[in-house]
């Protein structure tokens, strides 16, 4: 966005999601934060507590902080679409904390840990005008779609929002350990001298790594690059759910990064776990996600060859097809 920004170096996501709510704490002089079910955040506690999903990050961790809410994300595959979902948030504002109480809202634009559901754009259009109108420090956690996986920098280009702090990891080094939070410099300034860091934040080795990381970026084109993977992916998915429609729910993403949801029958094995075996047998590793565990989702490097995208895809067809035909 066009406004000036400062920048915290951090070592992981957890540290990023849990500094951006003590500066927006800070700035706002406001205890309370909404974040979303079957969103993801960070295993340390703050960051576990804003976590949507019980199993396998909350179960027996509690007990967690106190002034975290959760809104029903706008998962329009279950049934909850925008209208809904807005409606849902004001009924925390409405039953739970009023809007002059709350510091922060934070978000996925896509759900990672909670099945790549992509989070509609008049959603996060929406959500930027109630932030605004509140008062409330609007947080992006792209730690797993920032870096060019969604087609974009970052996922919120594509809604066009300026986020006013923004949780960036993961991708950032190529998977050493750096985080940050990019934010706006007049919410950036609230905390006063030594109210942030860390011993290993911004360590000279990762950073070197994040600067190699954006001249590749930029060689490379990776953001075009991001959009023609996921074209194949999104193409394979759609291809094999026309097959199985029955048992194939829901194809989505943007980007490079694209899931399937799988419709299980009552008292069977999820078919997700069945899929994700016969994958490992031909030497393909998934991982599913999702709250049921019913989502395989496919989020491969930017850079890979075209060949081995193939191969992998096709390796995926036929993990399918040995479950579902």
């Amino acid at each position: 966005g066009p406004s000036r920004k400062k920048t915290l170096l951090l070592s992981s996501g957890a540290e990023a999601t849990e500094n951006a709510v003590k500066i927006a704490r800070e700035h706002t002089g406001r205890p309370a934060v909404i974040a979303f079910q079957h969103g993801y955040h960070g295993r340390t506690l703050l960051a576990l507590s804003m976590t949507g999903k019980n199993e396998p990050y909350k179960q027996h961790f509690g007990p967690f902080r106190s002034e975290i809410y959760h809104a029903p994300f706008p998962y329009e595959y279950q049934g909850w679409t925008t209208q809904r979902s807005l409606a849902a948030l004001q009924d925390v504002f409405e039953s739970d904390v009023a809007p002059d109480r709350v510091a922060a809202i934070i978000i996925e634009p896509i759900l990672g840990e909670g099945g790549f559901v992509p989070a509609p754009i008049e959603f996060l259009k929406a959500l930027r005008e109630i932030a605004t109108r509140h008062g409330i420090v609007l947080i992006c956690d792209e730690i797993q779609t920032g870096f060019g996986r969604t087609g974009a920098m970052f996922d919120i280009e594509h809604a066009g929002i300026e986020a006013d702090l923004l949780c960036i990891a993961k991708s950032v080094a190529a998977g050493l350990p750096l985080a940050a939070v990019v934010g706006k410099a007049e919410i950036m300034d609230a905390p006063g001298p030594g109210g942030l860091g860390g011993t290993y934040a911004g360590n000279p080795l990762a950073c070197a790594a994040a600067l190699a990381v954006l001249d590749v970026f930029e060689e490379q084109q990776l953001v075009a690059r991001s959009k023609a993977i996921g074209a194949a992916i999104e193409g394979a998915m759609r291809d094999l759910q026309r097959r199985y429609p029955q048992r194939i729910g829901d194809v989505r993403g943007r980007g490079a990064m694209f899931a399937m949801e799988f419709v299980d029958k009552p008292g069977e094995e999820p078919v997700s776990k069945r899929i994700i075996a016969q994958a490992r047998e031909r030497g393909l590793l998934l991982l599913s996600a999702g709250a049921k565990g019913c989502v395989i989702r496919v989020l491969v490097p930017l850079v890979i060859s075209d060949e081995d995208l193939a191969e992998g895809l096709k390796r995926l067809a036929a993990s399918c097809d040995a479950v579902l035909k």
